[in-house]
């Protein structure tokens, strides 16, 4: 399990440009605003959180027409050149991605084959490819994570 310290926090706070953060108890909370494509999106970060049986790391968004959560997140990539953030969740060789844009945008990709990641993107149709090359960028964390694994 990922130890998500004030540190990290820091750095997604920055990274995202978050126009208000705060610790509240248990979780961070950034809120990303981007007022030209009236969007609104708040993140939420509770780095240690019983899920089920056990405790693990959880990511929640919240827009105003979205609500979307990824448990047992296993790490984080921050991209400074991207102004993004890319926090993945893998279990039984599937991997998920919840991707946290500075302009208050997000996306989610669920349940890909952890090979993907690694794969020849163009020999993928361009749905399956576009999933590939954003959860890529996580392809060294998750390795660190399970070097065993092929």
């Amino acid at each position: 399990m990922i130890e998500f310290t004030k540190k990290d926090a820091d750095r997604v706070i920055d990274v995202l440009g978050a126009t208000e953060h705060s610790f509240n108890e248990d979780h961070y909370r950034l809120r990303l605003e981007n007022r030209e494509e009236k969007r609104l999106l708040t993140l939420e970060i509770y780095p240690k959180i019983p899920l089920g049986d056990k405790e693990g790391m959880l990511v929640v968004i919240y827009t105003s027409s979205a609500h979307l959560q990824l448990h047992n997140c296993s790490g984080y990539v921050c991209s400074e050149e991207l102004g993004e953030v890319t926090f993945v969740a893998e279990t039984n060789g599937t991997l998920s991605g919840l991707v946290v844009e500075q302009g208050a945008g997000c996306s989610l990709y669920a349940g890909l084959d952890r090979k993907l990641i690694s794969s020849d993107f163009t020999q993928l149709g361009v749905e399956v490819m576009l999933s590939g090359v954003a959860l890529s960028l996580a392809e060294d964390i998750i390795e660190a994570e399970n070097p065993d694994e092929e």
